[in-house]
């Protein structure tokens, strides 16, 4: 029997999540706005599962992730990890669950110290929360490179003598050293090839399988969300504006943006592809730190009325799991 969405563990909760930056001016540096990144996202995480985070550049994506990592503190709002609200632990606690949370960066030439070999950057979480030494924590090292389709024999050398694919394999064996729950995985296959994106992707689902882990995948590939994700939601400036099933979204979107971002997806089959209609969305996104007022969508919205400029739109179940933020989505 299948699990229904009510039966399932929750393992990580998220409550009216905001993070504002604030915007500083002026000889003595005082506030005169804030950047709003992350402005009021409730959604839950089933263990076991991967839940897509999509939307344009600048909707607030990355910045999320990192607040439930609570690798950025949150303005306002509830992050629970099984349960234990995150916000309100001290740091120590935090990083008493740290090897149960872990991420995985975008830029695999960034997050990756120049400095050190990769055994060494493999190990660091080994040696930081476990105290392993020698050949305990050496062994372990030749898992996870093996784990991750790389030679043990490589351990020596250094970053800058891998192939941008092979470094994202070495920041998904750091991100695994530890055995967590939980991983976000932040845009994981934006700055590789095209070619080696499926590897990755495809390795990311292997250990998933292998390790019990349950992803938060960002992304703004809808494509390749659609092959790794269980459920996606779809954010803009700051806010979700559509939650569902994998297939519900992509075959039933009920949110004018999810069908607008859907109808830029190029479809393999050019009869289909001659023929369809596309949702061409005019203006550009506007900025985080002056949103419109009601729903942030409705300056683009092709249905938008005159209620989607006064009133934030609920957050609401069209049932089986989908949810919506739209006052004329059914």
């Amino acid at each position: 029997m299948s699990e229904t969405p009510e039966t399932r563990e929750v393992i990580v909760s998220v409550k009216d999540l905001k993070k504002h930056f604030p915007i500083m001016k002026g000889l003595f540096r005082r506030q005169v706005g804030a950047v709003r990144a992350v402005d009021g996202v409730t959604f839950d995480i089933f263990r076991g599962e991967t839940l897509g985070l999509v939307g344009e550049s600048g909707s607030g994506k990355s910045t999320c992730g990192r607040v439930i990592l609570q690798l950025d503190e949150a303005t306002e709002g509830e992050v629970k990890f099984e349960g234990e609200e995150l916000t309100e632990m001290s740091d120590g606690k935090v990083r008493s669950l740290r090897p149960r949370m872990q991420m995985i960066f975008q830029n695999p030439h960034a997050s990756l110290n120049p400095r050190m070999t990769v055994g060494s950057i493999i190990a660091e979480p080994l040696t930081e929360h476990r105290s392993e030494k020698g050949a305990a924590r050496q062994q372990r090292v030749d898992e996870l490179l093996t784990l991750v389709g790389l030679q043990p024999k490589h351990a020596n050398r250094y970053p800058h003598e891998f192939s941008g694919g092979q470094r994202q394999r070495i920041g998904i064996a750091r991100a695994i050293a530890l055995n967590p729950d939980f991983i976000v995985a932040d845009e994981p296959i934006a700055a590789l090839d095209v070619s080696i994106q499926a590897q990755v992707v495809n390795l990311l689902e292997e250990i998933q399988d292998e390790l019990d882990l349950t992803y938060l995948f960002i992304s703004h590939d809808l494509s390749m969300v659609r092959h790794i994700a269980d459920r996606v939601a779809v954010m803009y400036l700051g806010r979700i504006m559509e939650l569902a099933h994998v297939d519900q979204l992509y075959d039933t979107p009920k949110h004018p943006y999810t069908q607008a971002l859907l109808s830029a997806v190029p479809v393999p089959d050019p009869v289909i592809e001659a023929t369809r209609e596309r949702v061409i969305l005019e203006g550009d996104i506007p900025s985080p730190s002056n949103p419109p007022p009601g729903c942030p969508f409705n300056t683009r919205c092709p249905i938008a009325q005159d209620i989607c400029s006064e009133q934030v739109p609920e957050w609401r179940d069209l049932g089986g799991g989908q949810w919506v933020a739209c006052h004329f989505a059914e």
